[in-house]
């Protein structure tokens, strides 16, 4: 059985799907494996590397893919005019398709209707089982290092409190908003590098997290607070009245920090704006605006998704995307182990082969297609 890894062609993407590590481990699964040339490059894999774990190298997306049973991607395939490949016609029909392909209803058709039976890995369920392949948490937690990183990159002082024969250097206010897994790891590489650190969430259980990580806690709390959260551990979506009372506390403590680190996402939906153009205003020149969730529209309104901006006022908003993008080797390597992970789980030994039971918790989860029919329940046409 032939596995393919494709080089990721969608603007700025920097990660690859499977590393000369996992690629070893694909072969002895009994899988032969073809990696196009140059998918390891940005991230630091070269293709003598792959040759060397056993990978034939592939001179085109085409040559990887013909006659390959199981596909792997980071991001999803491009389709008809969305790039110089269309990737997905030369998927072969009843390939199995694995990436964290943000389908919709539309795209989960269109893999339907050219018979590839597609997962989606972000779509896994928050279960423990599943945590070793959740490619959403090993993905955000080196996107909440890498916003840290880039804030005090971009913030003019120092992080810490510096004490110097000509003075004191005062440690760097640092307000992390949300705090998920990319929050949390962003609290603690804020207090790594000598930051006071605070943060909010509306989910209730965030504030003790927050606190143990030796943050403190800023919000507003009241009765719909206390089911911000889902079954699956994610952020819902508030009322408009909520929002409001969070950001009169937030408005007032946002205009004393040096940096501040937006992380909060709600699943399936633009990400909420936390941080207005009238807090921003409040801000002392030379603060920074680190925007994890510009991928999702951005969680303060003067974002540029992939840009930096620096306001009238002197604050910079960094709008940066695909954070975990910004360390490839890294990324590239969690990402790679989460799909080895998904894909061994549910490997027939004898076969050589993958099965994936219907009923099956993780399975349910992930996949979109299969016979060529939508098999997923949120991306079924309504009827």
């Amino acid at each position: 059985m032939k596995l393919a890894v494709l080089t990721e062609r969608r603007n700025g993407e920097t990660r690859v799907a499977a590393t000369p590590e996992t690629v070893k481990k694909y072969i002895g699964m009994g899988l032969e494996v073809a990696v196009e040339t140059g998918a390891g490059v940005a991230s630091g894999f070269t293709d003598a590397a792959y040759a060397e774990a056993g990978a034939t190298m592939a001179a085109d997306a085409a040559t990887a893919l013909a006659g390959a049973a199981i596909v792997l991607k980071v991001r999803a395939p491009l389709g008809t005019g969305e790039g110089a490949v269309d990737e997905l016609s030369l998927i072969p029909r009843g390939a199995l398709l694995i990436g964290t392909l943000g389908a919709d209803a539309a795209g989960a058709a269109t893999y339907a209707n050219l018979g590839i039976e597609a997962c989606s890995m972000e779509l896994a369920p928050r279960i423990t089982r599943a945590q070793s392949m959740d490619v959403l948490s090993s993905q955000a937690n080196l996107a909440g290092y890498r916003a840290v990183i880039e804030g005090a990159g971009a913030y003019d002082k120092g992080f810490p409190m510096m004490m110097t024969a000509a003075g004191t250097v005062p440690a760097a206010n640092a307000f992390i908003m949300g705090a998920g897994v990319a929050g949390l790891q962003a609290i603690a590489t804020a207090r790594r590098l000598g930051g006071r650190v605070s943060a909010t969430d509306v989910r209730p259980a965030a504030k003790e997290e927050i606190k143990s990580l030796g943050a403190s806690f800023v919000g507003y709390e009241d009765e719909e607070s206390k089911a911000a959260q889902t079954a699956g551990g994610y952020a819902k979506q508030l009322s408009a009245e909520f929002y409001a009372k969070q950001a009169e506390v937030v408005a007032t403590h946002i205009a004393k920090q040096d940096v501040v680190v937006c992380t909060a996402l709600v699943q399936g939906r633009r990400a909420p704006i936390l941080v207005t153009a009238a807090m921003v205003a409040s801000m002392k020149p030379g603060s920074v605006i680190v925007d994890i969730a510009s991928d999702a529209g951005g969680n303060c309104a003067l974002t540029k998704p992939g840009e930096l901006f620096v306001t009238d006022n002197g604050v910079k908003v960094l709008g940066y995307t695909n954070w975990a993008g910004r360390l490839p080797a890294a990324a590239s390597a969690l990402y790679a182990r989460n799909l080895l992970t998904f894909l061994s789980t549910f490997w027939d030994k004898e076969a050589k082969a993958p099965k994936l039971p219907e009923d099956d918790d993780i399975v349910k989860g992930v996949t979109l297609t299969r016979g060529g029919a939508v098999v997923h329940p949120a991306m079924k046409p309504a009827a």
